[in-house]
């Protein structure tokens, strides 16, 4: 009993792990790193921002695209492919 609920602790630290990167990563991209002149998407106006302002934006971005994908995986693995074992054939 105790070890399922150690595991269970665990399977929801990892998950909540992986959201405080996506939305530190997110204020990170859209708050923190915008531009002064610029709001919203950058559009045509990334042909004006800084290279390093441009360089560390990019680095977040991929920062934060792979923790998406590390808890897309994470999921998949933990929660929809037991379901779909355990799923009656049709």
């Amino acid at each position: 009993m105790v070890k399922r609920y150690g595991l269970l602790g665990l399977h929801w630290f990892i998950i909540l792990n992986f959201l405080v990167e996506i939305i530190y990563a997110s204020y990170i991209i859209f708050s923190v790193l915008k531009p002064d002149e610029i709001s919203g998407p950058l559009m045509e106006q990334a042909k004006f921002i800084d290279l390093d302002l441009m360089t560390r934006r990019r680095l977040y971005a991929i920062e934060c695209w792979l923790a998406i994908s590390g808890l897309a995986i994470y999921l998949a693995i933990t929660e929809i492919a037991p379901r779909l074992k355990n799923r009656p054939a049709q």
